[in-house]
């Protein structure tokens, strides 16, 4: 049976331009074998979606900009078949949480709430582990998005990131909103400190829902590059995170230690951390990374990968998620997979 997919409205006006592509490209990547192309019917687009072994409704529900689901059936009068109609199909509720978690919060430079949905599901399934809760680590974690996203969508959420106030506003702004819906939780921020010495914070979050398992979330203030030193033998299932354009900021601005020189290509900080994230990698787990690519190719950000130990997934669906952000970023996003 053919089924069509009604997308949500995109608050950014450039990403709704692009967004048909991009959730065309997440869906064929988290339901396998389904043939998913975008259409226009009476002027309005849609997804159209043809799944040979029968469409998975949860997972058309967890899709980033999914907001209704139909079912072609055949209209007749007068004897003959006169065309198609749609009829509704309930999508089930999979979001652990309400979505205001995530679109609440507005501030420069976050990155498009949808975006980074779609990041983090094309990348949870690239992970090749038995199925089941997930802990997402985003290294360069700015006010929380990616950890929140995780949340919303059952699993762990955990981070790293360098500039302490925006720390303070996500644990601030956490805390009120879990007060606001009455939601039975833990949060504090703590010191961190090694051989002595204060080396930043901590802020952990714990989330107790009826009848689901406890959902945690912690962040280190630290260097992206030194993310394996802060969590220690601590491994993730998944790495999620959006690299910095170069373009209002540094790549530097992300995991400058004392001293350091503020670089506008995200290419020399990448070549530093992405190794050392992968190292907090579980066997099977994947890290899914969106870049701009007038500051690092494709291929360049490829080898880098393959270099740390990833196999890069570069085919098919994968090469369909280049788009255009504004005038100086064109945004991509790549998968590797650490093997088994």
């Amino acid at each position: 049976m053919t089924h069509y997919v009604l997308l949500a409205p995109a608050a950014n006006r450039v990403y709704a331009g692009e967004a048909l592509g991009l959730a065309a490209a997440e869906l064929k990547l988290c339901h396998p074998g389904a043939d998913v192309v975008p259409v226009a019917l009476a002027g309005v687009d849609y997804l159209k979606v043809d799944a040979p072994g029968g469409l998975d409704a949860e997972v058309v529900a967890g899709q980033s900009a999914a907001l209704a689901l139909f079912e072609a059936v055949e209209s007749s009068g007068a004897g003959e078949t006169t065309g198609d109609l749609l009829r509704p199909v309930p999508l089930p509720v999979t979001d652990w949480l309400d979505d205001d978690l995530v679109t609440i919060p507005k501030y420069p430079g976050k990155t498009n709430e949808q975006f980074t949905r779609l990041l983090t599901n094309v990348t949870l399934a690239a992970v090749r582990r038995e199925p089941g809760p997930r802990e997402v680590l985003d290294p360069m974690a700015g006010r929380g998005t990616t950890m929140m996203t995780a949340w919303l969508l059952g699993h762990d959420g955990f981070g790293v990131e360098a500039d302490p106030k925006a720390v303070e506003a996500m644990a601030a702004y956490l805390k009120t909103w879990l007060r606001r819906k009455r939601l039975k939780h833990t949060a504090d921020t703590t010191p961190v400190r090694r051989e002595g010495c204060a080396i930043g914070k901590r802020f952990d979050a714990t989330l107790r829902l009826p009848e689901r398992r406890e959902l945690t979330m912690g962040v280190f203030t630290g260097d992206a590059r030194d993310s394996a030193q802060l969590w220690g033998k601590r491994k993730f299932d998944a790495v999620v995170t959006d690299a910095p354009y170069g373009v209002v900021h540094g790549a530097a601005a992300h995991g400058a230690r004392a001293g350091g020189s503020r670089d506008r290509s995200p290419a020399a900080l990448l070549r530093e951390a992405l190794p050392v994230w992968a190292v907090q990698l579980r066997p099977g787990g994947a890290m899914g990374l969106s870049w701009n690519t007038h500051g690092l190719t494709r291929e360049d950000l490829a080898a880098i990968m393959v270099e740390a130990g990833l196999e890069v997934q570069d085919d098919g669906p994968w090469l369909q998620f280049s788009h255009r952000v504004d005038s100086s970023i064109q945004r991509d996003l790549m998968v590797g997979v650490k093997p088994v």
